[in-house]
């Protein structure tokens, strides 16, 4: 009788002990596991690195750690730095871009590795070689995220709180751009990232400015873009030129699907489709409807302008084939004709150029505006406005 009722005790405390063992076991399964991909994490980052390197990315990291046991990876970047070389045309390549900055901790949670954040620690440093001159970066919050790492991001976002741009002159830093927020997104749309990929991508920038330029690009504007870029062969790491110069014998194209900006009473929307001459430069037509434009015209200052003197560059940018000096004797010849009368052509001019404007386009109507509505022509780099050539942009390769 004694012994039958010992037995079952005995096989009762065992299994006391199962649930515990196998507990232990789990965490020494997943404790192996978390180290052995953190010990990755240092050789997916190397190839990363070369990869980059090949395409004139070169990336570099002073010092890296990897924290975040037990169900995160929470890799520490210090001292970062990039060097772009020739994603420029016609950069040198002993003249690379740089960039530097303190800290990149970048997390990961280590069920889901294919989801990646990225918070950057402010301030950044900038040199351009071209004009050698070094810029000071910073901003109150910087993060970006990414899905579909390692070798196959889906989406791309990058955010930035309260960012600003200034340009280092000996001790001083002088402003030249800021926002109140700035972010951008990118997707995968169509194809994959190893064939004929189609990126979808959106650009918002709220309070945005830029100083030193114009006084009116000095007033706070809100941009926001959404485009379609087809035509890519693939997304693996290249300089950008050679990207660029692939875009376009395919046939590339950027797609605007819509855009939008606004500053003051002024309103202004576009859509339409650029693509690249053989030459590297844009070709395309956006078209525009502008409310709110007569109210910037006097902010241009042409009136200013053209009573101080309108200097040969500003003509052959604006009005290619006429004469500084032709302007010059023909207010002259009307002062001499009826004294005072230059002069009040002068300060009337900011008239003149809004009715030029308003008989470019035809009438229209924006958020319940009196607007107007015209085409923005882009030929071979060269920007028109109508008839009037209004910029030159740089080549792409």
């Amino acid at each position: 009788m004694t012994d039958i009722a010992i037995a079952p005790r005995s096989s009762s405390r065992w299994r006391i002990f199962i649930a515990p063992a196998l507990l232990l076991l789990a965490a020494l399964a997943w404790s192996a596991f978390w180290f052995y991909a953190a010990s990755q994490v240092d050789v997916q980052a190397d190839a990363w690195r070369a990869r980059e390197a090949q395409a004139g990315r070169v990336f570099d990291c002073a010092k890296r750690s990897v924290a975040g046991y037990p169900f995160r990876l929470e890799v520490t970047c210090e001292d970062a730095s990039v060097a772009l070389v020739s994603q420029a045309a016609g950069q040198p390549a002993s003249q690379p871009f740089t960039a530097k900055l303190g800290q990149i901790l970048v997390l990961a949670q280590i069920y889901d590795p294919k989801r990646v954040i990225a918070e950057f620690t402010a301030p950044a440093t900038l040199y351009d070689p071209a004009t050698q001159q070094t810029f000071a970066v910073n901003w109150a919050l910087g993060h970006a995220s990414i899905v579909g790492l390692p070798f196959t991001p889906d989406r791309v976002s990058v955010e930035f709180n309260d960012p600003t741009l200034k340009r280092v002159d000996a001790s001083m830093q002088v402003p030249v751009a800021q926002a109140k927020h700035a972010e951008l997104h990118g997707r995968l749309a169509e194809g994959s990232v190893k064939e004929n990929p189609v990126i979808e991508s959106v650009l918002q920038i709220d309070q945005g400015s830029i100083i030193g330029l114009h006084p009116l690009l000095a007033e706070p504007f809100n941009v926001g873009v959404r485009a379609l870029v087809t035509g890519l062969k693939d997304l693996s790491p290249k300089p950008w030129p050679v990207r660029f110069r692939e875009l376009q014998a395919a046939g590339g194209k950027v797609e605007i699907k819509e855009s939008r900006v606004q500053q003051g009473d002024l309103v202004a929307v576009a859509a339409g489709t650029l693509g690249l001459s053989p030459n590297g430069r844009l070709d395309g037509e956006l078209q525009m409807t502008v409310a709110g434009i007569e109210k910037v015209i006097p902010a241009l200052g042409i009136d200013k302008m053209l009573e101080e003197g309108v200097p040969q560059a500003t003509l052959d940018r604006v009005a290619p084939g006429v004469k500084s000096q032709d302007l010059n004797n023909l207010f002259g010849a009307l002062d001499r004709a009826i004294p005072g009368l230059g002069k009040v052509v002068k300060q009337n001019a900011n008239v003149g150029v809004a009715a030029g404007i308003n008989a470019l386009g035809k009438e229209a109507e924006l958020e319940g505006k009196k607007a107007r509505a015209f085409p923005l022509r882009f030929v071979d780099g060269a920007v028109f406005l109508g008839p009037l050539k209004v910029a030159q942009t740089p080549p792409l390769f």
